[in-house]
């Protein structure tokens, strides 16, 4: 399965949302706290495996997307930001879900065919 993937493209996106929701969304208390740190960090990572994985796909960026959104759904507990920034913190639960859902549709490919049309 060497293609590119739409799925790629879309956690390209998603990375890149990540990245700047600390500028643009309210939600941050500031630029400089402990959910916007969180976001910087994880949204570069998401950028730079999604653009891997648009160069040559492996399966292991996949993985590793995985567990970054698993990390993004439990950060605002264990870093303890959920009640201090609640919409932030939902702004990286929701992303979590969506990059970890994105990476195991691709993994589940990986297992199957691909169907031609």
């Amino acid at each position: 399965m060497q293609e590119r993937r739409w799925q790629d493209w879309v956690m390209l996106i998603f990375g890149i949302w990540l990245f700047l929701s600390p500028f643009w969304m309210p939600a941050y208390a500031s630029t400089s706290s402990t959910a916007a740190w969180n976001s910087y960090v994880l949204g570069v990572l998401v950028v730079i495996f999604a653009w891997a994985a648009l160069a040559k796909p492996e399966k292991w960026e996949e993985w590793v997307n995985l567990v970054l959104g698993i990390w993004l759904i439990i950060a605002p507990f264990v870093l303890r930001f959920y009640h201090a920034e609640t919409g932030a913190a939902w702004n990286q639960i929701i992303l979590g879900i969506l990059i970890a859902a994105d990476a195991l549709w691709v993994l589940a490919q990986y297992g199957s065919p691909q169907v031609r049309t």
